[in-house]
C-alpha cells in the first residue's frame, strides 16, 4: 500500500515551540475640545477667515464632548468658529489629516457643535457672510417695541469703576424687554451660544415666561447720514418674583459684556441701571442669583460708593468704629460681631434695595474704610473677621465641647439613628476632634480670613481715596 502524499500548497503543522505575533492598532486617546477650537467673534465678514477678529476664551468647550469632554476618531483636527457680533449667526471651518475609529469611534461634530449653537450655526460659509449685510439691522429691530429706560446714567452722570469707563458716553441706551412675545424670544435664542460659552455654570431661561425681562446695553452707531445701527454691548436677564400682598421683587440670573466691551466700565452700568429701576419701581429689593467672584467685585465696588452717600448707614458705622477703637479685642474672650443695626439693615433695604446678605458684605468693607489708621487696628478688625468667617462655617456654636452623640436602638436604621446633646455642666461629650483635624481646619479658615482680607482691601482701594 502507498503512503499518502502531502498537498505541496497545504499548510506546515504548526510549530508548538513559536508563538503567533498578534498586532493591536494604537488606542485613540482622544483630544480635548479646548485644545483644538478656537473661536472668534467678528464684526465684519472680511474678518473671517482671517486672525482680524477677536479671539474669546470660553468657560469650558470640553462639556459639550462626549462624557470626558474629549473629541476622538480625528488626526490633525483644527475647529476655527466665528460668531457675528451683528446678527450672532456662527459658523465653523473644520478641517483634520484623517478618521480613525481607535475604538472610542468618531464624534459627531455637527451635533456636538448644534448642542452649543443650535440653530445660529450656518453650515454654508457664503450663508453666513450674507448675514453681515441682510441681518446689520438685526439689534435694531428687537428693541423697536422695548422700553427706552431713563436713567441718570444715561444723560452723562456716572461713578465709574474703572478709571478708563467708556459706559458714560451720550450715544448709550439701555432698553427694557420682557420675554414672552416672539421678538424678544428670538433675540435671546440667538443670544445663548455666548451665555453658554461665556458664563459659567449658565443655562438658558425659559423665553415663554413673561416674568423674565432682558435688559438691553445699546450703542448707536451711524455708518451713514441716513443709517443708524444698534451694537449690542452687553444684556442682563432679570426675574420678576411676586411678593404678597401686591410687591415684587428683582433677581439678576445671567449679565454678560460682549467680549470686545469687557472692562470699561459697563457691567457697573447696567448694575446701576438695574439699581435705579429697582429704587424707581419701589420693588422690595434686587438679589442676584450664584454671583461669580468678578461679578460680585463690581457689584459690591457699586453698593459701596452708594452706602458711603447713605448718612443712616455711615452714622451705623461711625458707631461700630468707636467701639472697635475701644480695646484690644484680639485678647478678649468674647468679641461682638459688630453687626449693623437691624434698623438700619431694614432702611438700607427700602431705600437703596440692598438685601440684606449683600449689605453684610459691603458692612465690614464700611468699618475697614472708617478705620484711621487702619494699620493700628487691623489685629482687632481681623479679629472681628475671623469670628465671622468662623461662625459662617461652623455655625454659631462652633465648639464641640459639652456635645454629646449616643447611639440609640431602631427598627429603621441603626447607623443613621444617634442623639446629639450638649450637656449643661459642659462636660467633654462624644464629638471630638484630633489634632491634626483641629490644624487643618484652622490653616483652612487662616486661608479664608485671608482672602476675605484682601477681598476688602481691594474695594476699599477702588471707592476710597484714603486706601489708594
Amino acid at each position: 500500500m502507498g503512503q499518502k502524499q502531502q498537498q505541496p500548497n497545504a499548510d506546515p503543522l504548526p510549530d508548538p515551540k513559536k508563538r503567533r505575533r498578534v498586532g493591536f492598532s494604537k488606542i485613540d486617546a482622544g483630544v480635548e475640545a479646548n485644545d483644538c477650537i478656537k473661536i472668534y467673534l467678528v464684526s465684519r465678514k472680511e474678518e473671517v477667515r482671517t486672525s482680524d477678529g477677536l479671539c474669546i476664551t470660553p468657560v469650558d468647550l470640553n462639556q459639550f464632548f462626549e462624557e470626558d469632554g474629549k473629541i476622538y476618531g480625528y488626526e490633525g483636527l483644527k475647529i476655527t468658529i466665528w460668531v457675528s457680533s451683528i446678527s450672532f449667526h456662527a459658523h465653523a471651518d473644520i478641517t483634520f489629516e484623517g478618521t480613525s475609529d481607535g475604538g472610542k469611534g468618531i464624534t459627531d461634530l455637527k451635533s456636538s457643535l448644534e448642542k452649543i449653537f443650535g440653530e445660529t450655526l450656518l453650515e454654508n460659509r457664503d450663508d453666513f457672510l450674507q448675514t453681515f449685510s441682510t441681518e446689520k439691522n438685526f439689534i435694531s429691530s428687537a428693541v423697536t417695541n422695548g422700553e427706552k429706560l431713563q436713567n441718570k446714567a444715561l444723560n452723562g452722570h456716572i461713578s465709574p469703576i474703572y478709571s478708563n469707563s467708556e459706559a458714560a458716553s451720550s450715544d448709550l441706551e439701555v432698553v427694557r424687554l420682557v420675554i414672552g412675545n416672539l421678538a424678544s424670544g428670538h433675540l435671546y435664542s440667538r443670544l445663548v451660544p455666548l451665555v453658554l460659552l461665556l458664563v459659567d455654570g449658565c443655562s438658558p431661561i425659559d423665553v415663554t415666561d413673561p416674568s423674565w425681562e432682558l435688559y438691553l446695553l445699546i450703542q448707536k452707531k451711524v455708518d451713514q447720514p441716513e443709517n443708524t445701527q444698534h451694537l449690542l454691548l452687553g444684556f442682563t436677564a432679570v426675574y420678576r418674583f411676586y411678593r404678597y400682598p401686591d410687591g415684587s421683587r428683582l433677581r439678576l440670573s445671567q449679565i454678560l459684556v460682549l467680549p470686545p466691551y469687557q472692562h470699561k466700565g459697563y457691567g457697573s452700568y447696567l448694575v446701576e441701571v438695574l439699581s435705579n429701576v429697582a429704587i424707581s419701581e419701589n420693588v422690595y429689593d434686587l438679589t442676584v442669583e450664584e454671583p461669580l467672584d468678578y461679578f460680585q467685585h463690581v457689584r459690591t465696588c457699586y453698593d459701596v460708593k452708594r452706602l458711603l452717600a447713605f448718612d443712616p448707614a455711615q452714622s451705623a458705622v461711625k458707631s461700630a468704629v468707636l467701639r472697635l477703637k475701644g480695646g484690644k479685642l484680639s485678647k478678649k474672650t468674647h468679641v461682638p460681631r459688630f453687626l449693623p443695626p437691624l434698623d438700619v439693615v431694614e432702611d438700607v433695604r427700602r431705600t437703596l434695595k440692598i438685601n440684606k446678605k449683600q449689605f453684610l458684605q459691603c458692612w465690614e468693607i464700611l468699618i475697614y474704610i472708617g478705620l484711621d489708621p487702619v494699620e493700628k487696628h487691623m489685629e482687632d478688625y481681623v479679629t472681628i473677621i475671623s469670628n465671622r468667617v468662623k461662625a459662617d462655617i461652623l455655625g454659631k456654636d462652633s465648639e464641640t465641647a459639652g456635645k454629646q452623640v449616643i447611639d440609640v436602638p431602631s427598627s429603621y436604621n441603626e447607623e443613621i439613628s444617634f442623639v446629639m446633646f450638649r450637656s449643661q455642666n459642659n462636660e467633654v461629650g462624644g464629638v471630638q476632634m484630633d489634632e491634626d483635624q483641629a490644624k487643618t481646619q484652622g490653616e483652612q479658615l487662616k486661608q479664608l480670613v485671608d482672602e476675605r482680607i484682601e477681598e476688602i482691601k481691594l474695594v476699599a482701594q477702588k471707592v476710597s481715596q484714603k486706601h489708594v
